[in-house]
């Protein structure tokens, strides 16, 4: 049984997911708190496996309750899943180690996949060492399914990895070259590289990750000796010396 804390501000929010979740086999909300306080109390208090966290609270954001949750001082095992409407929020799940996000209104069959997802990573063996299990926790990759929620002009979509061609890195943030377009996240690249299943995305530079599969044609760049990939956009990215045989390798299987 899958036992499971909603934290939220807003009472009719509580209620509906807690209803969603009560369709689902398996789970069994045994706490609700309506503000970071409460949920820290019933975390210490209560055995927790999954909270679901709103990010905008007063006091204390879902962000900062996220950062406490996922401390040896809480709980290592606990996952935790943001539940929001902001989308200028929901990329923060790269930094943190959120399972997963979902975006409100909920989606039943969205919801059904999170706790998949939760499920899966539960499987997963426990390193003894409580360090460890919050290194193990850190480097678990997302799954292809997993969205990010990207603005594009004055909307807001869900974007899954699968369609993601590119990220670069841009300051502080990173341009997301997307099926849809570009967008941007405040996010630096090399936690987004972290978060990635390196069988799917490639690290061409210090600049640029790349999707494997997007690959169509690999060329000499003619003046600096490096490989350009060509992209299925028609996107030519500049692979560095240093990473050029390591990718040559990702297709020579034989």
């Amino acid at each position: 049984m899958l036992k499971v804390l909603i934290v939220d501000d807003e009472r009719l929010a509580r209620v509906e997911l807690k209803r969603l979740l009560g369709k689902i086999d398996g789970v069994e909300v045994v706490g609700e708190a309506k503000n970071a306080n409460e949920a820290l109390t019933a975390l210490k208090s209560q055995d927790i496996d999954l909270a679901f966290l709103d990010i905008q609270m007063p006091e204390i954001s879902g962000l900062e309750l996220a950062a406490e949750i996922d401390s040896p001082e809480i709980n290592s095992k606990v996952q935790f899943v943001f539940c929001t409407a902001f989308s200028e929020h929901a990329v923060d799940a790269f930094s943190l180690n959120a399972a997963d996000y979902i975006v409100k209104p909920v989606n039943p069959e969205r919801l059904q996949k999170t706790i998949e997802r939760v499920r899966e990573l539960m499987a997963q063996p426990t390193p003894q060492n409580p360090q460890d299990a919050q290194q193990a926790k850190a480097h678990a990759y997302l799954p292809d399914t997993h969205g990010l929620l990207l603005k594009f002009g004055h909307s807001s979509r869900i974007v899954r990895l699968h369609e993601i061609e590119r990220f670069e890195s841009v300051g502080n943030h990173a341009a997301v070259y997307t099926s849809s377009g570009k967008s941007f996240i405040h996010c630096a690249l090399s936690k987004i590289e972290a978060r990635l299943d390196p069988s799917l995305f490639f690290k061409a530079s210090r600049s640029d990750i790349i999707r494997v599969d997007n690959i169509v044609e690999l060329q000499s760049a003619m003046t600096s000796g490096c490989l350009l990939a060509i992209m299925a956009s028609g996107s030519e990215i500049e692979v560095s010396r240093r990473q050029a045989s390591a990718l040559k390798q990702v297709f020579n299987v034989f």
